[in-house]
């Protein structure tokens, strides 16, 4: 019996939507080679993530043993995918593979956080291979809504796994590779041990439809238009901006691009050769010579970004540019759980316009770029694995996904963050326990979810603040009565008095009963003079803020 194995870690992307990152392993236990598959982010909400710019995955695990690292393998430039790359890069130093789109993205994130470009490289699609230590790695070219996305053909002494990264079945995409049934069984004919498989879509029980069918439907709509037209989509999306465009073109519109990431991935898609014949574009100071019946915007912000184009569209100008009663706005994209309230907020900005407002409740101006159930049975029959390991999913999604391989009669595992599933032989088995998280980058510093730094911001958010000042003289007696400053807390309360004349009378009165040991000891100052002001507060108004107190001595 070897003594090695080929282990499984998923530490960000298993029982959860975004940020993947997942870990292979051949070698003996504990000092396996390692290769790394997508690095991404998540997204923060104001509610639990106040302030936060993204969420990354914690790789504490992974920094530890850098030195096992061979290389970094990225499906696709999704931000889900590629978002943390640039990030992670100065702690982990390894070698970077994508394929030529994605390596476009990558290297742009690496140039704006000062790391050289050359340490991604750019390679080929299958056939072509990459050997990382134990590992032989292909990238082999799967249908997504967004190009050169790709499965990893991982190839170990253990035989062949199939990690499929995101994607669905799609044979006429517009942009990007068709699904390729016959490439796909060829580089499976000879079995495959594990599939590692997208779940995103495992309850939508009917067949995913082509990105080829929104074209139609678009270019009807924005014909009929009859004021200007502004489409927002995912950038990345580059099959359906290059639809809009097109709608746009033959509807004799002039096409303007409006936000960073749309211009960014429409140059990369054209700079990589993934996307041509694209409708030429005017810029934003030309287009305001244009009527607005003869423009048609494509803009960022579909998931109701505040700092995106659509957003500031909806709150007044972007780059010189005003929507009016009679225009159409249409959302050919669907909105990501949890970003309803942006999204409609933005679509009410507009009705106050008298914008009319278009989204995708139809069916008709959008496609997922997930695989649904169908797709995912048509991709379990193709490639045949022995063990199915569902990832890129809620945990409810990752259960129902074993399920139908279960009932299929192929071996599935259920897999969450920081479980280490040892693939060596017939009969995968948890192995390890890892602690994973989430790291949180808060303007241009990396904080731990247990830091307490975001956990106090919620706070003071939902509590307000007080600041508590007081001086002692050298012989530890009051210079005065403490003194109090309030952030994010009204002004009066239920006395009628000013809050802050009710806060200082209470400390005041507790600091003069108090004994001298109490005076000289500042912890003790600290506890009760805290306790005093949030006690005070929530008489007088419910709550008890957060308190900070000050205690400065004179010498």
């Amino acid at each position: 019996m070897s003594s090695e194995r080929f282990i499984y870690l998923p530490l960000g992307g298993a029982g959860e939507i975004g940020m993947n990152a997942y870990v292979y392993g051949y070698g003996k236990p504990g000092k396996e080679r390692l290769i790394v598959v997508d690095l991404g982010v998540a997204f923060p909400d104001m509610d639990s993530t106040p302030g936060v710019d993204l969420i990354l995955p914690d790789i504490t695990w992974l920094k530890k043993r850098r030195d096992q690292i061979e290389a970094i393998f990225i499906t696709h430039a999704h931000e889900d995918h590629i978002g943390a790359v640039a990030h992670s890069y100065e702690a982990l130093k390894a070698p970077i593979y994508a394929r030529a789109f994605t390596a476009n993205i990558a290297r742009r994130k690496m140039s704006e956080h000062g790391h050289p470009e050359d340490a991604i490289t750019t390679v080929g699609k299958w056939p072509e291979q990459i050997k990382a230590g134990p590992f032989t790695v292909g990238f082999l070219p799967i249908s997504h809504s967004i190009p050169e996305s790709s499965a990893m053909v991982i190839d170990t002494p253990e035989g062949r796994t199939i990690h499929s990264g995101d994607f669905k079945i799609d044979r006429t995409p517009g942009v990007g590779e068709a699904f390729d049934d016959a490439l796909w069984a060829e580089v499976c004919k000879d079995g495959v041990n594990a599939l590692v498989c997208d779940s995103t879509n495992v309850f939508s029980s009917h067949p995913g439809r082509s990105e080829a069918t929104v074209g139609p439907e678009i270019e009807k709509l924005v014909s009929s238009a009859e004021g200007m037209v502004i489409a927002t989509t995912f950038a990345s999306n580059v099959a359906r901006v290059k639809t809009l465009a097109e709608a746009g073109a033959r509807a004799g519109r002039s096409i303007v691009l409006l936000g960073r990431a749309m211009n960014r991935m429409v140059e990369a898609s054209i700079q990589t050769g993934v996307m041509k014949d694209f409708p030429p574009v005017i810029s934003p100071e030309n287009a305001r010579a244009i009527p607005r019946e003869n423009l048609m915007l494509l803009v960022t912000g579909s998931q109701g970004e505040r700092r995106a184009a659509s957003a500031q569209l909806a709150r007044g100008k972007y780059q010189g540019i005003e929507l009016k009663e009679g225009d159409l706005f249409l959302f050919s994209s669907k909105t990501i759980p949890g970003n309803e309230r942006g999204v409609i907020s933005i679509i009410n900005q507009f009705s106050e316009k008298g914008v009319d407002v278009v989204d995708d409740s139809s069916g008709l101006y959008h496609v997922s770029g997930h695989a649904n159930r169908p797709d995912l049975e048509t991709l379990h029959a193709i490639v045949k694995p022995q063990v199915l390991i569902p990832m890129h999913g809620e945990h409810r999604h990752l259960r129902e996904h074993v399920k139908i391989a279960d009932a299929k009669g192929i071996t599935g595992v259920l897999a969450v963050n920081g479980m280490m599933i040892d693939l060596s032989g017939n009969k995968p088995k948890v192995v390890e326990h890892v602690d994973t998280g989430r790291m949180y980058l808060d303007g241009s510093v990396q904080v731990g979810a247990l830091d307490g730094v975001i956990r106090d911001r919620i706070r003071m958010a939902l509590n307000g603040h007080a600041t508590v000042t007081m001086i002692l003289d050298a012989d530890d007696e009051p210079l005065g009565d403490p003194w109090v400053d309030l952030m994010g807390l009204p002004e009066t309360g239920r006395s009628n008095a000013p809050l802050v004349d009710v806060l200082e009378q209470d400390l005041s009165q507790w600091l003069n009963r108090q004994k001298a040991a109490t005076l000289r000891d500042d912890d003790k100052l600290n506890d009760g003079l805290k306790k005093v002001a949030r006690q005070s507060s929530y008489d007088e108004i419910g709550k008890k803020p957060e308190v900070t107190v000050v205690v400065s001595r004179l010498s």
